[in-house]
């Protein structure tokens, strides 16, 4: 499994009431409660995500309530992978349970650049630079992990178990 993409990127404790603001929390479309990640930092992230695009994040990324909204939009609004130094660890388990990719390396969250064109190999956890050439060795996914993100998340992994 690879991702590609265009970045995004954003410093320390980007926590969840910025990536989703709670005061949309009762939408139930997920691509309408999507139309406003990240918009109390970032006002144009929606109208610039593409899908496969990259978001990277600093230290403590998803830090706050253990709302599973703050991983699904941003995996909605088309983005690929989160790359950050540290993933607060709930949402790491919500971000695994609902398929959306999340790599932990300190030096590509310290150097990779907005904008910069980047790529992740999630056998390897190599995530390439494609902007300056520089690789980065992230911690690659455990099979199982590989295969729930695959299935698009935990719920539909346990259901194609059962078939």
């Amino acid at each position: 499994m690879n991702a590609k993409g265009k970045v995004f990127k954003y410093g320390d404790n980007v926590d969840t009431d910025v990536i989703i603001p709670a005061r949309y929390l009762a939408i139930q479309d997920k691509k309408e409660l999507a139309s406003h990640c990240m918009e109390d930092i970032d006002t144009e992230f929606v109208r610039k995500v593409s899908k496969g695009d990259i978001m990277v994040g600093g230290k403590n990324f998803g830090c706050g309530s253990s709302r599973e909204h703050a991983p699904m939009v941003i995996k909605e609004s088309g983005i690929s992978c989160v790359i950050a130094e540290t993933f607060a660890r709930i949402f790491y388990r919500n971000a695994i349970n609902i398929g959306l990719p999340i790599i932990e390396c300190r030096e590509a969250s310290e150097e990779i650049r907005p904008g910069d064109e980047v790529e992740i190999d999630f056998d390897t956890g190599i995530i390439t630079d494609n902007t300056t050439q520089k690789t980065y060795k992230g911690q690659p996914f455990p099979e199982f992990m590989q295969k729930i993100i695959k299935a698009q998340g935990l719920v539909n992994y346990i259901n194609e178990g059962i078939k």
